[in-house]
């Protein structure tokens, strides 16, 4: 099964209730079947025939949709980073609910004539450069404004979003996380089992569960993945396993009803942001780096806090005790999880600083053996209010154009593989902001040779031959522990 599929699974036992997706929309993000079977059934032998009867009278191939074509045809000319992007937005814009992967199809098609409508403009389904820019200003507003952030569970190792303006609330279960509503109206859980403690049959069975008080509205069950939705009486349900080599892990995401005009189009970005076995084979959960600042926490007790204050850049962990960053011109007694930091060099030109200070554990991301080239997609980890943010962006001669917000400046641009291409130079001290938030724009990149300068023998080494590509997720599970909050002052 292609790794994209293998990313729509989990869930736990039902909690109240949750989403129910259109079964449309899950099948759409569900792998389908491939080759006759029950569900596809293949071409048949012809039978015999009852005397007098005709044969029926073939279907008349089907009239192309000039406009349909044309908009596929302006969507498909775009890098692949700009069409996922545009498909994320809609999906924050609440005009797009099935899976963000770049393809074009009826659902992308009638959501961006459905965002055109909204914004007053004729449904063409073409966005033209303007109107792509502020479909992605409008969808960054409306994520930043549901505090999404997507970062690895230290408690399981799987990656997810959670809007924590709503789950503010966080604590440890047996083998998981919670997020909760202040109300405890909405609960968002996380599970992870090792192999052969749980069955994935079983936990299916249990919950795809009917009860007078319980209605399934969709279940898909594959053998590496499993999908519920359903509703109560009071809310709805959506529940997701996964199982793989580490065993099981999913999420259950449980609503009022009330709550159901925002969480339905939330349940989407939390869905596309699962990835439930980042990596290849990660030896040990990774941890998002503002979990790892304080000591570990009970079971069933708070999390501990990302360190106060906003962070002035991101830094990188290269080795132990060495960080780089991209440092403001004046940045008095920087500091890292709330720990002092030392600047051993700095380049004055670009900023860029070696650090010293305590580093937590994590992989270091290998230097890609070649420039990046014009339109090669790309993924930034930057330091976030909890853990380090994933934004996808595509290279643009010695740039990259990308969605950034402040507290970028330093932060990683790896390609696919996972490869340092350089890191991000410093942002614009009064950024240009559309509905409050910075849109994509060309960002200029420290690159590895001004990196390599500055390391000398510390450097990180080249990648040496090609390496598979890597879905996002996958990326940023196996580095975010590397990716760091940087503040100044004391």
């Amino acid at each position: 099964m292609p790794r994209p599929a293998r990313l729509l699974a989990a869930g736990l036992l039902p909690l109240l209730a949750c989403v129910g997706l259109a079964p449309a929309a899950l099948a759409q993000q569900a792998p389908r079947p491939q080759g006759p079977g029950p569900s596809a059934p293949g071409p048949s032998a012809p039978g015999p025939k009852a005397p007098g009867t005709k044969a029926p009278a073939p279907r008349p191939p089907a009239t192309p949709d000039p406009a349909f074509e044309a908009a596929r045809a302006a969507f498909e000319g775009r890098p692949e980073a700009e069409r996922r992007a545009v498909q994320d937005a809609l999906v924050w814009a609440g005009s797009y609910n099935s899976v963000v992967n770049g393809a074009f199809g009826r659902r992308t098609y009638e959501a961006i004539g459905a965002w055109q409508t909204k914004s007053g403009a004729a449904a063409t389904g073409i966005l033209d450069e303007p109107a792509r820019v502020a479909l992605l200003a409008a969808g960054e507003a409306a994520r930043r404004a549901a505090r999404f952030t997507v970062a690895a569970d230290p408690a399981t190792g799987l990656i997810i979003g959670v809007p924590e303006r709503l789950l503010s609330k966080r604590s440890r279960l047996p083998g998981g996380s919670r997020w909760q509503s202040p109300d405890g109206r909405i609960t968002l859980d996380t599970k992870a089992t090792a192999p052969g403690e749980s069955d994935l049959d079983a936990l299916f069975a249990q919950s795809a569960a009917v009860t007078p008080e319980r209605k399934v509205t969709y279940s898909l069950k594959r053998p590496d993945f499993t999908v519920v939705t359903g509703e109560t009486p009071a809310g709805k349900f959506y529940i997701r396993h996964a199982a793989g080599p580490a065993g099981i892990r999913g999420f259950t995401l449980a609503y009022d009803k009330a709550s159901a005009p925002e969480m339905d189009r939330l349940v989407i970005a939390i869905a596309n942001s699962f990835v439930p076995f980042p990596g290849e084979a990660p030896a040990a959960p990774p941890r998002p780096a503002a979990a790892m600042a304080g000591p570990a926490a009970p079971a069933n007790g708070p999390l501990p806090g990302p360190a106060t204050g906003p962070a002035a850049a991101t830094g990188l962990v290269v080795g132990p005790r060495r960080i780089v960053a991209v440092l403001p011109g004046a940045c008095p007694a920087p500091r890292v999880a709330d720990a002092p930091v030392r600047v051993l060099r700095r380049d004055e030109v670009s900023g860029l600083s070696l650090l010293e200070g305590a580093t937590p554990p994590g992989s270091s991301p290998v230097l890609a053996p070649a420039p990046a080239a014009p339109g090669e997609a790309s993924i930034v980890l930057a330091a976030g209010a909890d853990g380090a943010t994933v934004t996808t962006g595509e290279i643009a001669g010695a740039g990259l154009i990308a969605p950034l917000q402040p507290g970028a400046a330093g932060a990683p641009v790896l390609d696919r593989s996972g490869r340092l291409l350089g890191l991000v130079a410093r942002l614009p001290a009064q950024p240009r902001l559309v509905a409050g938030v910075m849109p994509p724009l060309t960002h200029p990149l420290v690159g590895l040779e001004t990196l390599k300068a500055l390391l000398g023998p510390e450097a990180p080494k080249a990648a040496a031959g090609s390496t598979p590509p890597l879905t996002a997720g996958a990326i940023a599970g196996r580095f975010a522990g590397a990716v760091v909050a940087v503040r100044c002052g004391g």
